[in-house]
C-alpha cells in the first residue's frame, strides 16, 4: 500500500528499512534526476547532493531516490551492515525514522573498473513542477521473491545460470517492476528510462521479456555490473522524471 511523505512532497511503496520500492512526486511536484559526472564516495555524495538540493530552494526531505555504486558484491550479512551505515545520513536529513525508509535505491557492482567504495553515481528529489503524469522512480529489483528465508532460499534459479533460468531470472524482474508500477497506478508506458544490471547475456530474452511487454518503451541502458548481494544475476530499475541533470 501506497503511503505519503509530506515532508518530502512524494509518495512511496514501503518494502525494508534501507529502502522502499519506489516513491512518486505528489500532485504540483516532479522529480529532478541527477547524476554525477564521477562516482563520488557516500560522504561526498551526500554533501553535493545537499548542497545542489538547498541551492534549488527545497529541504533535504525533498530526496526521494538514489543510484549507488558498490565495489563488489555483499555478503547477506555484510549488506545488512552497509545499510545500517547507509540509513544514518538519511535519520539526520529526517526522512528515515528508525523504521520506515521512503527512499527508493539502487546499489549495484560494475564488474569491470568498480569504485574502490561504496559510491554515489545519482540521486533524484522533489521540486515544484506540474506534469500530466506524475515522475517516479522505481527502485532496483532482482529476481528475489519476497518472504521470509535466507537469499539463496528466496533467489529464483539459485545458482543457474541456464538460458532457461536466465529467462526466469528476468521474467521474474521484470514482473516485479510492472508491479511496483502498477502500486502507483502506472505502467511501462508512463516510464522514460529503464535500466538493467547484469554481466551475463540475455539478449535471447530481451524480445519476449521486455520489448513485447513494453518496457524497451525508451529504450535500455545496460550497466555491466551485478546487483548488490551474492548470487544475485540480473537486475532493473526505471522512472519518469521531467528533468535529468550530470553535474
Amino acid at each position: 500500500m501506497v503511503r505519503d511523505f509530506p515532508t518530502g512532497n512524494y509518495r512511496f511503496i514501503p518494502a525494508v528499512f534501507q529502502y522502499s520500492s519506489g516513491a512518486a512526486a505528489d500532485s504540483g511536484f516532479e522529480v529532478e534526476r541527477v547524476r554525477f559526472d564521477k562516482l563520488l564516495p557516500l560522504a561526498e555524495g551526500f554533501a553535493q547532493a545537499a548542497k545542489y538540493i538547498q541551492a534549488a530552494g527545497r529541504p533535504l526531505t525533498s530526496f526521494c531516490a538514489c543510484e549507488l555504486r558498490s565495489p563488489a558484491a555483499f555478503t547477506e550479512d555484510g549488506f545488512r551492515i552497509f545499510n545500517q551505515h547507509y540509513v544514518k545520513t538519511l535519520a539526520e536529513w529526517k526522512i528515515f525514522d528508525g523504521t520506515v525508509n521512503p527512499v527508493a535505491r539502487s546499489n549495484v557492482c560494475p564488474e569491470i573498473d568498480p569504485p574502490s567504495e561504496p559510491s554515489f553515481y545519482a540521486f533524484s528529489f522533489t521540486r515544484p513542477g506540474a506534469g500530466a503524469i506524475p515522475s517516479f522512480v522505481i527502485a532496483g529489483g532482482a529476481e528475489l521473491r519476497g518472504g521470509s528465508g535466507t537469499y539463496p532460499e528466496r533467489i529464483v534459479r539459485y545458482n543457474d545460470l541456464s538460458p532457461d533460468a536466465m529467462k526466469e531470472k528476468v521474467r521474474f524482474t521484470v514482473g516485479s517492476m510492472e508491479e511496483r508500477l502498477g502500486e502507483f497506478g502506472l505502467g511501462w508506458k508512463d516510464t522514460t528510462a529503464v535500466q538493467a544490471y547484469t554481466v551475463h547475456d540475455f539478449h535471447p530474452v530481451i524480445v519476449d521479456e521486455l520489448v513485447r511487454r513494453g518496457a524497451m518503451r525508451s529504450g535500455l541502458t545496460w550497466h555491466f555490473a551485478r546487483p548488490p548481494v551474492v548470487d544475485l544475476e540480473f537486475e532493473m530499475d526505471c522512472r519518469r522524471v521531467a528533468r535529468e541533470t550530470a553535474i
